[in-house]
């Protein structure tokens, strides 16, 4: 739809450029009465050209969109469509103004005057405008990507001038991660001045969760992180191997050294009346939830075929 969309702007630019041309610079239209006092040939030759920009910049516009977008992803191609919008809207409305006042050395010097007096009476949306570029430039996030910006949290659906749009998790209605089906729109400016959380995004698309549960101290504690260890292993297995690799090749273009064991671990913590395993895999975000629901399941099952190894707190304080 686009090519043909396109070839036909295209086509109509260069008609109504010819048009144009002929109209303002020869007698073709010399019998023609006054058009709102201004000569009939200046009036429809110079509209004719304003017909013309239009026309070979979007059709210039939407060939550009399809030749860098063909084989780009979602993100590059959102972030492609939105440079070219400005780059094009820019020039486009530049070029109109030019061949309407036929004064570009004037108009120039408007636009600056106008700049000047904008960048007062909009500082908010310059702002955001300038976060924007910022967004496009060093990437903190983009289209995919789950993010937390100030209070709020979601999947980012588009990254456009003025504004962020997020798909809300959590929120007032739901918890533990799930979509509330409702949008959030949040100023990019808000970027500059607040901390970006993105989960995921640091090069590798996987988060480390952990799942607790609650043991008595009469467990036995070597059996109990056994039988974690063995359930996160058997549930998770190649998709952990690969989250692994991807956590570490990200790690190394990085100065920061960390340790990342080859499966998932069990941390032990000492509380008043029982101890805590922590149960640490990796995962990928949006299986989050998904992933620790399963996990708790299995864990429990296996404790309660055991009851002679695992014992759970009862009738203490917790």
């Amino acid at each position: 739809m686009r090519r043909p969309l396109g070839l036909a702007s295209l086509a109509l630019g260069l008609l109504a450029g010819i048009a144009g041309t002929v109209a303002g610079t020869t007698a073709a239209l010399a019998d023609w009465p006054p058009i709102g006092g201004y000569p009939a040939a200046v009036v429809v030759g110079r509209s004719l050209l304003v017909v013309a920009v239009a026309g070979v910049v979007y059709g210039s516009y939407l060939f550009a969109v399809r030749v860098l977008t063909r084989s780009a992803s979602k993100r590059r191609a959102h972030d492609a469509r939105n440079l070219l919008r400005l780059t094009f809207g820019v020039v486009g409305t530049v070029a109109t103004l030019a061949v309407a006042t036929e004064n570009w050395l004037g108009l120039l010097f408007s636009l600056g005057v106008i700049g000047f007096a904008i960048t007062f009476a909009l500082q908010q949306p310059l702002l955001s405008l300038i976060a924007w570029v910022y967004i496009a430039v060093k990437q903190p996030f983009g289209v995919g990507d789950r993010v937390r910006i100030d209070d709020a949290k979601g999947d980012v659906i588009s990254v456009d001038f003025l504004v962020t749009t997020l798909w809300e998790i959590n929120g007032e209605l739901v918890t533990t991660n799930q979509p509330s089906g409702r949008v959030v729109t949040v100023p990019n400016s808000v970027v500059l001045s607040s901390n970006v959380v993105n989960f995921g995004g640091g090069g590798s698309p996987y988060v480390w969760n952990e799942v607790a549960v609650q043991v008595a101290y009469e467990t036995d504690l070597e059996f109990a992180r056994e039988v974690m260890t063995e359930e996160a292993t058997d549930l998770l297995g190649k998709d952990m191997a690969n989250g692994i690799a991807a956590y570490r090749e990200a790690l190394a273009e990085t100065p920061v050294e960390l340790e990342v064991h080859d499966g998932p671990t069990v941390n032990v913590s000492q509380r008043e009346s029982w101890v805590e395993l922590r149960l640490r895999y990796l995962t990928h975000p949006r299986r989050g939830q998904r992933v620790k629901n399963r996990l708790y399941e299995r864990i429990l099952d296996r404790f309660n075929e055991n009851p002679d190894r695992v014992a759970f707190p009862v009738s203490r304080s917790r």
